[in-house]
């Protein structure tokens, strides 16, 4: 795609540039803000100003035209998040320095109609990052930022053996001095690295440590040469001088040769991933595969109800679907999905909640080719930081095209909510493919969404197909996006509660077992981890597997003997029973922090047998009494006891807020099963 450069004159903003041209986008024209004449530095939260005066010879440099903008505002938002998560408010904050950027890139696009994409180097910071993404969102532009959570010592190497040549224009951070301006990324690496041992300052300057100036590198057709600068003391205190470098003037000096540096590429797997591909696709036997259902089998719960409940600040909406008994024809697919979301509507405000409240949403729909309807009319529900999602296609009763459940929660302040809602381009996990954010942590608990095997740089299938390599990448994108959600937060320990991989054909089950328990052990997780395999008819854009996962951060709130509060790590306990065997079977995995009794459980059955049915309606009351959420995930050809459970649950008198999800096959490593029952308490 065609592309515009946004310029701050470092390291950072100019290294992007030679991954865009790496992958294949077209660079336009550049773009700057900075701060108005006779300034040399603002104190802005957004954008890098020292070193304005250079930036004309950077864009001279790379043969560019360059578009700039004064900064007029200021940091007005300062939260995690910008703008409203209500759809209605999208629009920006008036007088922040955000706005400043859409300024510039609306200008940007009336000049050159044809960009699609904006690089920006962003390499840690979320709050620069949310603030861009949502400038791009309104312009439909798509971030390109592929230096986005990169190790910097790795990044640091890179840049200097691809040919960047920057200097520090700016110290700011304890161990570094003035006569440490001027100097090279090539010159500065020993001492960065010393001072990332010693103080844990980033390599890459994420904390203020330092900024640079790009002077040369492999796309710039011409190599900046400073003929004069000024060294401009800020403040000199013991602990950490903050300086900078003016520049007075400067010139163009032509290369003699441009040649394509040699850039490195971070890997497609990490070594932990890569074990998968080692994994040879196993057909399933007579013996030993899936049961698969016949694709024709109606389901039995066409009439369930919709049911909700509040247990503490969280409430629950399952099985939202359109009206079957008030409108039993044929519907328009917007007209279905808009029924759906006002019955959510409707639920939500008899608690006292709206759509911002949502936290996790699971939306089934009957063929993959409705994904694209039924993601514009989801769309116009959220704005920003929306509620993390799965979606998959399953065999729903006839007349059901759209089936919803909703995990909300009551907020009591700004910080029980983060969401990690990443949209641009990067080598790291896929950008959103719809208006759903990675994840969403809600107090301790952490919902991913569904991750399916996308390639992040370009957000594409692998091909040719393979199931381990999407499997794998499903996993990594999975544990990328909570390591990304953790940031900087070193009390998190977190662990995994819950693990569910949506197969998309029965064959590959097998494998995908395998490559599950491999990743595994290779990660140091238990293989008691409630985990299981649901077969269903199709997954989003064509992929064979998608991975969904439930973690709890680990930590949990204490009350010591005095009263005094703290937040401490907390103890996990795995418990895995199996009841019966051949055909007629229990099975109950379970974790639980013990300090809190947060749970997420799996209740597996099989068979006819009466004492099993016995068990089932005994741990249903358990489940009625006591549970957030409940997912009812049954084989619709299969007589017990998934019909069992539906009439029993449907028959309660306070019914606990139940969905049910028909599948074509549903397994744990250990077992097939008719039905699985998924615990959130």
């Amino acid at each position: 795609m065609k592309y515009v450069a946004l310029l701050s004159g470092g390291k950072d903003s100019c290294f992007n540039l030679l991954h865009c041209h790496k992958n294949g986008h077209e660079l336009v024209a550049a773009a700057s803000l900075g701060p108005g004449p006779g300034k040399d530095e603002l104190d802005s939260f957004m954008y890098q100003t020292v070193g304005q005066d250079a930036i004309e010879y950077i864009a001279q440099a790379l043969d560019v035209p360059l578009h700039r903008k004064i900064i007029t505002g200021s940091a007005v938002e300062q939260g995690l998040e910008y703008g409203g998560r209500k759809e209605s408010s999208l629009p920006g904050i008036s007088g922040d320095e955000t706005e400043d950027l859409y300024d510039l890139l609306s200008t940007v696009k009336s000049h050159h109609p044809d960009i699609e994409g904006v690089s920006v180097g962003a390499i840690l910071s979320n709050y620069q990052r949310v603030r861009v993404e949502h400038v791009c969102r309104r312009l439909s532009l798509t971030p390109l930022c592929y230096l986005w959570q990169r190790d910097q010592t790795e990044l640091l190497s890179e840049m200097i053996e691809a040919g960047l040549e920057a200097i520090l224009i700016k110290v700011a951070g304890i161990g570094l001095k003035p006569a440490h301006l001027g100097k090279t990324l090539a010159e500065m690496q020993p001492t960065l690295l010393r001072l990332n041992e010693q103080y844990g300052s980033h390599v890459c300057g994420e904390g203020g440590e330092y900024e640079t100036l790009t002077l040369n590198s492999p796309m710039f057709k011409s190599r900046i040469e400073l003929t004069e600068t000024e060294t401009v003391i800020h403040s000199d205190n013991d602990f950490a001088t903050v300086a900078y470098l003016r520049v007075k003037q400067a010139t163009l000096k032509s290369k003699e040769d441009i040649t394509e540096c040699s850039l490195r590429v971070p890997k497609l797997l990490d070594e932990d991933y890569e074990s998968a591909l080692q994994i040879k696709t196993l057909a399933s036997s007579p013996t030993n595969g899936p049961k698969l259902q016949d694709a024709q089998a109606v389901s039995g719960d066409s009439h369930a109800p919709i049911t909700a409940r509040q247990t503490g600040p969280w409430v629950c909406i399952g099985n939202i679907q359109r009206n079957m008994d008030q409108s039993p024809g044929d519907i328009a697919l917007d007209v279905e999905v808009r029924e759906c979301f006002e019955q959510l509507k409707d639920r939500l405000q008899a608690h006292g909640l709206t759509f911002i409240n949502c936290t996790h949403i699971n939306v089934l729909i009957s063929s993959m080719d409705l994904f694209g309807g039924v993601n514009t009319v989801y769309g116009e529900c959220f704005g920003v930081s929306p509620p993390s999602r799965a979606c998959v296609a399953a065999d729903l009763p006839a007349g059901i095209r759209v089936r919803l459940e909703c995990l909300a929660y009551r907020e009591q302040t700004s910080s029980d909510r983060q969401a990690l809602h990443v949209q641009g381009l990067s080598y790291w996990a896929p950008a959103n493919i719809g208006p759903y954010s990675q994840a969403v942590k809600v107090r301790e608990r952490i919902f991913i969404s569904g991750q399916i095997g996308l390639i992040p740089s370009k957000l594409a299938m692998p091909s040719p197909q393979s199931l381990a390599l999407e499997t794998a990448l499903a996993c990594q994108h999975a544990k990328r996006v909570i390591d990304g959600l953790r940031g900087t937060m070193t009390h998190w320990a977190e662990t995994t509660q819950c693990n569910i991989y949506w197969i998309a054909a029965g064959q590959d089950v097998n494998t995908v077992k395998q490559i599950h328990t491999v990743i595994t052990e290779k990660l140091g997780e238990s293989l008691e981890i409630p985990t299981f395999f649901a077969v269903v008819t199709e997954l989003p854009k064509g992929a064979l597997v998608e991975k969904q996962v439930l973690y709890h951060t680990g930590c949990c709130t204490i009350t010591d003997e005095y009263g005094d509060v703290s937040t401490e790590t907390g103890r996990f306990s795995l418990s895995n029973e199996c009841k019966g065997g051949g055909d007629s079977a229990l099975q109950r995995m379970a974790s639980v922090l013990e300090e809190t009794n947060e749970e997420c459980s799996i209740y597996c059955y099989r068979g006819q047998d009466p004492g099993i049915l016995s068990e089932i309606r005994q741990n249903l009351a358990i489940i009625s009494d006591s549970s957030i959420s409940v997912r009812v995930f049954y084989v619709p050809s299969r007589s017990s006891p998934s019909k069992d459970v539906i009439t029993y649950i449907s028959s309660s008198e306070v019914p606990p807020p139940t969905t049910y999800i028909p599948c074509r096959a549903i397994s744990t490593l250990n077992g097939e099963w008719d039905c699985v029952i998924c615990v959130v308490r």
